[in-house]
């Protein structure tokens, strides 16, 4: 019988990409990688702008349907495979904050963080999508700390996406290296798939031989 969950990643190594991939392996997916060069300019060339006008990677493609956005597409793809229990079903207690700590990695998280890297002159509370760095560093790591996951007991695609993300951004010095953030990302880290995309993603970079 045909999967017809079947699905093709647009996917750049060393990239937010990165936790779609864990994702799609956690999940026991059918996909195919088609590789972007970002640091070659792929990205911007004509032939994946025709998927992603947007210029970024990750993109998914299921059927006609053309998935772009981390967050749509942790949504997506986790729902799309329900067996696997890494999203709470509608009728979970566990969904609504499920959605909650997805949302709150676009709309306040990377926000606050590009801010800051930037060095952008704070808005004010009233008019900021996510009223400041630091409340909003301590809102997360308070969330952490309940711990091991995100929902407490409960792993779910969340911890993929904020996992990862906290990885590179504690790596860069973009987020303070707190024993809670720290642990919470060795945990995520040390999962057999995210050690499986790391090597995976280690031979697609690995210089050809001469």
């Amino acid at each position: 019988m045909t999967d017809n969950r079947k699905l093709t990643l647009y996917h750049s190594p060393q990239s937010r990409s990165f936790a779609a991939r864990v994702l799609l392996e956690e999940l026991g997916a059918p996909y195919e990688v088609k590789i972007v060069n970002i640091r070659a300019g792929d990205s911007r060339k004509p032939e994946y702008l025709a998927i992603n006008p947007m210029g970024k990677v990750p993109a998914v493609v299921h059927g006609d349907a053309l998935i772009t956005e981390q967050v749509a597409i942790f949504i997506y793809l986790a729902d799309l495979f329900p067996e696997k229990k890494l999203a709470p079903a509608l009728t979970d207690p566990l969904r609504g904050p499920y959605l909650r700590w997805l949302a709150y990695y676009a709309a306040c998280f990377e926000p606050a963080l590009m801010d800051k890297a930037m060095k952008n002159t704070p808005a004010a509370p009233s008019t900021s999508p996510y009223g400041d760095y630091d409340t909003t560093m301590n809102i997360l790591i308070a969330q952490l700390s309940k711990g091991p996951y995100i929902l407490g007991e409960t792993f779910t695609a969340a911890d993929i996406l904020w996992g990862t993300a906290l990885a590179w951004t504690t790596m860069f010095g973009l987020v303070p290296k707190d024993p809670v953030i720290m642990d919470y990302v060795a945990r995520i880290g040390a999962r057999p798939m995210n050690i499986k995309v790391r090597e995976l993603d280690a031979e697609l970079t690995k210089p050809a031989a001469s």
